[in-house]
């Protein structure tokens, strides 16, 4: 690459493994986008990991969602930093808007922060991003969502199905839908998991026509829900693999004329502070978010230290209100079963 570029291998090397704002201190600004134009058409990557071992450590940890926005993610984020801060680090997130592209620029940004390592709360099912990380070097751990082997710190989604199954199973509740986010997401695919076999259990099964692929949003829950209904039967029960996306299809419901928990109870997931407090309480999963934040800090310090991490499964709890017509305690393992899991 750098004789390609007609400069020597250490000028190179130099302008490759700066940021970007510090690349003319090695050469001049013709030379600079003459070794990266270079190092884009031949597939060069910058190794930042391997680039750090040069110098010491920054005590920084770049963090990546999907939105900030989201109440559970800026949850989480609250515990990573707040772990971070604990042990002399300071935390910087950036939101992908799980689009592609954005997310690869977002991380090469931190990247070029030289931050010591990452914690990604947006993989994929299928990731390359990963298996480049990885590659590279880069000392990286999961939250939130999981990918293949890549170790973490997470909710265990699908108990969590689980525990909705049992519960709507128990209220007599035969004919139920889902509403489910992405399958790109490990966290509705564990979570729609677990409630196959809840339902199993039970001698119930989710027909192909009762489940619908739409986000984690108020709107898709809204969407999910005219999806349902234009299939031409009102379900006796729905469950939303989002608080947000529970509240879109109480929404939709109402626009429908039906009420919940009367004429179709629904079960949402994460147990967001709206979910109590909306006029009929909202029967929730809920999801340990500090601690899995707090948790994927203490696996990336564990990686940084030359060990590998071994992922942890946190276990949710169902918090059963009004929009199941019950209300009482949250659930435990004894009084539902432990579900598959994966701890």
């Amino acid at each position: 690459m750098a004789s390609a570029a007609g400069v020597d291998v250490s000028t190179a090397s130099r302008v490759i493994n700066s940021p970007s704002e510090e690349r003319e201190k090695w050469a001049g600004a013709d030379t600079v986008q003459r070794i990266l134009a270079c190092a884009s058409e031949l597939g060069y990557r910058r190794n930042p990991h391997a680039a750090s071992l040069r110098t010491a450590r920054t005590l920084q940890v770049g963090v990546v969602v999907p939105r900030l926005q989201d109440y559970v993610l800026a949850t989480v984020f609250e515990g990573i930093d707040e772990a971070a801060s604990e042990h002399g680090y300071a935390a910087f997130v950036t939101n992908s808007l799980d689009d592609p592209t954005q997310r690869q620029s977002r991380i090469n940004r931190l990247l070029d922060r030289r931050v010591d390592g990452l914690i990604l709360a947006d993989s994929r099912v299928d990731d390359p991003v990963l298996r480049q990380l990885a590659s590279d070097g880069v000392p990286f751990v999961l939250t939130s969502r999981t990918s293949n082997s890549y170790p973490g710190a997470f909710a265990d989604d699908e108990y969590g199905g689980h525990l909705v199954a049992v519960h709507l199973a128990r209220l007599g509740f035969r004919d139920v839908a889902v509403i489910a986010g992405p399958t790109f997401a490990s966290t509705a695919n564990l979570r729609v998991d677990g409630f196959r076999t809840g339902l199993h259990e039970h001698g119930l099964t989710l027909p192909d026509h009762r489940l619908v692929r739409t986000g984690f949003d108020a709107a898709a829950g809204r969407v999910g829900v005219e999806r349902i209904l234009d299939h031409g039967t009102v379900p006796s029960a729905i469950f939303a693999t989002n608080d947000f996306a529970a509240i879109g299809a109480i929404g939709g419901l109402r626009d429908r004329g039906l009420r919940v928990p009367d004429d179709v109870a629904i079960v949402g997931y994460n147990d967001t502070p709206l979910a109590e407090n909306l006029p009929v309480p909202l029967t929730t999963v809920r999801s340990p978010m500090v601690e899995m934040g707090r948790t994927a800090f203490r696996l990336l310090e564990q990686a940084l230290n030359g060990n590998e991490p071994v992922s942890v499964a946190l276990e949710p709890a169902l918090v059963v209100r009004a929009s199941t017509g019950v209300t009482g305690p949250p659930l435990s393992p004894t009084g539902a079963g432990r579900g598959p899991g994966r701890g």
